[in-house]
């Protein structure tokens, strides 16, 4: 036995464990099959090879393709010779990571935060109206705080984000040397 079979089962483990968790990122668990082939392969593939690999048509590679890199799990590749596009798994799972979970909450961060700065100048303009019933001032008065606790805890997502994008971070998280187990 040469132990090319344990050793398969060992990534097809992996590769499953994988597309059962991908959706964290938005994905389908086929997307993840296709990143976990790609990270156990050691040298780019192409779209072809990926097919012939994962038994999936041309398209649905390229979509998913797509969409790994735009989550920055995959980068293009080069390779001299090849004319074909080449596709490889970025190997810093910790940067993806930050990548992602970036991603996402600055894009939350933003519409909450101009949703609440409009919310916050009308509700202002309710309370020092004359014109409106003391009933409508009060619940106002209460959205109000209510939405400048919402905009603190944005405000303090936004000081998160950069901790994380700034890599400081691993000051309070540190990353394991792996490289001295």
């Amino acid at each position: 036995m040469d132990g090319t079979e344990k050793l398969n089962k060992t990534r097809e483990r992996i590769i499953e464990t994988i597309a059962q968790n991908i959706h964290l990122y938005g994905l389908s668990p086929s997307v993840g099959r296709q990143y976990g082939t790609m990270f156990f392969h050691n040298e780019p593939l192409t779209l072809d090879d990926m097919t012939e690999e994962l038994g999936m048509s041309k398209t649905s590679m390229s979509t998913s393709v797509r969409a790994l890199t735009d989550l920055k799990l995959v980068e293009r590749a080069w390779k001299k010779g090849v004319r074909k596009d080449l596709y490889q798994a970025t190997d810093d799972w910790y940067q993806s990571f930050i990548d992602l979970f970036s991603i996402k909450w600055r894009r939350s961060i933003s519409l909450h935060s101009v949703s609440i700065r409009k919310s916050l100048a009308e509700l202002e303009s309710l309370v020092n109206d004359p014109t409106v019933i003391e009933e409508v001032k009060q619940d106002a008065q209460l959205d109000i705080a209510k939405l400048v606790y919402i905009r603190d805890y944005f405000e303090w997502l936004d000081r998160l984000v950069d901790v994380f994008e700034s890599h400081d971070i691993f000051n309070f998280v540190p990353m394991k040397d792996s490289s001295k187990d």
